[in-house]
């Protein structure tokens, strides 16, 4: 069960921020967002793919996590995830791998 375990996302080797999982619908992890000073730099991504996601906009979503998908990257208990969708907004986050 993938209550409690810890996710780190990255910038190169940079921590921008770790998500600890409290709930999860499979194939979605839910969990509380705790940011490090770096993620302040790709915060606008986040924002504008989650509220594109919101308003149904998915040709607008595809163009707007292109950033997030080129430059970060996600490690899990279990290392490295080859892909990943990522959604935070405020202290929350949901993703799958």
């Amino acid at each position: 069960m993938p209550i409690g375990d810890r996710w780190q996302l990255l910038r190169g080797w940079e921590v921008l921020g770790e998500i600890v999982v409290d709930d999860m619908d499979w194939p979605w992890l839910y969990g509380s967002f705790i940011p490090r000073p770096g993620f302040s730099e790709v915060k606008p991504w986040f924002d504008e793919s989650t509220a594109l996601v919101e308003a149904e906009d998915y040709d607008g979503f595809d163009r707007a996590y292109e950033p997030i998908e080129e430059s970060l990257g996600m490690v899990g208990p279990d290392g490295p995830v080859d892909g990943f969708l990522l959604h935070i907004k405020g202290d929350q986050a949901w993703f799958r791998c």
